[in-house]
């Protein structure tokens, strides 16, 4: 059975940078909007079709070192077919990033030729980078800049202020802070941004979120929970059983020999974030019928 946790976080820098962005998308030619190839709905703030207007937009699903391949190429065909320009990029390699300049010059063709003919030809294109907080934003400017220009951590809410960067292909990136929206209406969107570390664990309950893990995972990869815990799941398990079986086998014991479930949980997130789970989807776009609907 699964624990029902509501996950929200929204703090005050957040207000501002969402004000600072709505400013500064009318002086971008495009957005670039950076998303998570593991959880390509969650990681998608609602927001910026607000925000950004009618701007031309590239999304980008990153860090498909850690994705499950066979479902980042389901999500490709099926933003493509949606008319949505997109592109896919490790960060971690730097594959894929060097595609970034030719895509964001098909998106934008028309400004481009618009300006050849008020002889602005060669003018910079400037794009505004987007995304939720650590989906890997700096990183792939820095990627894309082949050169550190941009701020970067594994911990959400580094990049509060913003800065202009230049890279190659005449262009010029915006960097702006990771910015969440007031209030997930769905449960299992805060879920999954916890899961991969885009909100701020010191807010969560860390043995209810791990273990709803071990049970998504138990549903979507099964083998991985015997690959990596030795653990043969059954169908009556609580993700708190899963928990204590995980913990069991990796030795994560207190006096009396209980299982330690705080440490077992941070184990589980932390191999989970750092991709030592194996290659790992958490989102189809098959679920997108759920996705608007609250599970509460």
């Amino acid at each position: 059975m699964k624990e029902e946790l509501n996950i929200q976080w929204f703090p005050g820098h957040m207000t501002k940078a969402r004000r600072m962005m709505a400013e500064d998308v009318k002086m971008v030619d495009a957005v670039c909007e950076i998303a998570d190839a593991r959880i390509p709905i969650s990681s998608r703030n609602p927001d910026l079709d607000e925000i950004c207007g009618g701007k031309p937009r590239l999304l980008v699903l990153n860090r498909t070192d850690q994705a499950d391949p066979g479902q980042t190429e389901a999500w490709i065909r099926y933003y493509r077919q949606q008319g949505v320009s997109v592109l896919s990029t490790d960060c971690r390699t730097g594959k894929g990033t060097k595609n970034f300049s030719g895509a964001v010059r098909e998106l934008l063709s028309d400004r481009i030729r618009s300006l050849e003919e008020k002889g602005q030809k060669g003018r910079s294109l400037r794009v505004m980078v987007v995304g939720i907080p650590n989906v890997g934003k700096s990183s792939f400017i820095n990627r894309v800049a082949n050169r550190k220009a941009a701020q970067t951590s594994d911990r959400p809410g580094v990049t509060r202020g913003k800065q202009w960067i230049r890279v190659s292909g005449g262009l010029e990136l915006l960097d702006t802070p990771g910015v969440l929206w007031p209030k997930f209406e769905n449960r299992t969107v805060g879920e999954h941004l916890a899961y991969t570390g885009a909100i701020r664990d010191q807010i969560l309950d860390s043995v209810s979120l791990a273990g709803n893990l071990m049970l998504l995972l138990k549903e979507r990869y099964p083998g991985r929970l015997a690959e990596r815990f030795r653990i043969e799941p059954g169908d009556g398990d609580t993700g708190l059983t899963l928990l204590e079986m995980a913990g069991r086998k990796r030795g994560c014991l207190i006096s009396g020999g209980e299982v330690d479930l705080e440490r077992i949980a941070a184990v589980v997130l932390d191999e989970f974030r750092g991709g030592k789970l194996g290659l790992i989807t958490l989102e189809t776009p098959g679920d997108l019928a759920e996705a608007g609907s609250d599970e509460g």
